[in-house]
């Protein structure tokens, strides 16, 4: 499936509303100018500041470490799998996936961060809400053909695929393919239908629950 670059696209009219709205640009200024610690990760979502969760657990951290391995294997050559690093995919747009996979060498991305992704994985446990609805929605809208959640509640993957324009949703699109994937299941990916990947290798829990 192809990817449309998300700065071709219009945001819908719904997402304007009076609190402050930010920008790449101000987000960097901030940091630049110390208003922000350089450890603090800060995600940009529709303009608002968000902040990842801190501290890491260690389920959480591990899972991320899971994914990375896992994918490094299934994509190799060609494509970076980045770890909780930014995605450019708008200006008011700056997300920190927990794990992203782009094509290309690391070097491409020396200048400018990345402004699409194959494949995203968001890693959650006390952010279900936000990653199911906002981010979904966020992702579907920068084309990004397949987003999972590593969902450490209930010990398993939740696979959206398919974007495509849907009422309702923050952002005017959504993932019209969801499915739940538990251990002792595999995935093959959408860029890599030939690779499959155990759930079971995605979960700390290995046999998860």
């Amino acid at each position: 499936m192809g990817m449309a670059k998300v700065l071709s696209r219009v945001p819908p009219a719904s997402r304007v509303d009076p609190r402050r709205r930010f920008t790449r640009a101000e987000l960097e200024r901030m940091y630049d100018a110390g208003v922000l610690n350089p450890d603090e990760k800060i995600e940009l979502i529709n303009g608002e500041l968000i902040a990842k969760e801190l501290p890491m657990k260690s389920a959480h951290a591990t899972a991320i470490s899971l994914c990375e391995e896992a994918l490094r294997q299934a994509f190799g050559k060609g494509y970076v799998v980045r770890g909780q690093l930014p995605l450019a995919l708008s200006e008011r747009d700056l997300p920190l996936p927990d794990v992203a996979v782009v094509e290309g060498s690391i070097r491409d991305f020396a200048h400018a961060h990345p402004t699409r992704a194959l494949l995203v994985v968001e890693v959650s446990e006390t952010t279900l809400r936000l990653d199911r609805h906002t981010k979904a929605s966020l992702y579907a809208w920068a084309g990004i053909p397949e987003y999972w959640i590593v969902n450490l509640v209930e010990g398993a993957l939740e696979v959206f695929r398919e974007p495509a324009p849907m009422r309702g949703q923050p952002y005017g699109y959504g993932y019209r393919q969801q499915a739940v994937y538990r251990a002792g299941e595999t995935i093959c990916p959408v860029a890599k239908p030939e690779v499959p990947i155990a759930v079971t290798d995605l979960l700390p829990a290995g046999e998860g629950g």
